[in-house]
């Protein structure tokens, strides 16, 4: 069986791909809110919601999924 080294984005349904075009244009001001809000108050929630934010951008950014 023959693997693909690289993921064709064109290969996902059209509503994951739409999803995904929203979710790359309104994580980094969700993730600098959250590290605002962090920095301010920071509880236990609040770093792991900026933890998961961060996560999700980097994957945007370098096209993991």
């Amino acid at each position: 069986m023959k693997r693909r080294k690289f993921v064709n984005k064109y290969a996902y349904t059209p509503w994951f791909r739409k999803v995904r075009g929203v979710c790359s244009q309104l994580i980094i001001p969700f993730t600098i809110f959250q590290l605002v809000r962090t920095l301010i108050l920071p509880t236990v929630f609040d770093v792991l919601l900026l933890t998961i934010f961060i996560a999700i951008a980097v994957s945007i950014y370098f096209e993991v999924v």
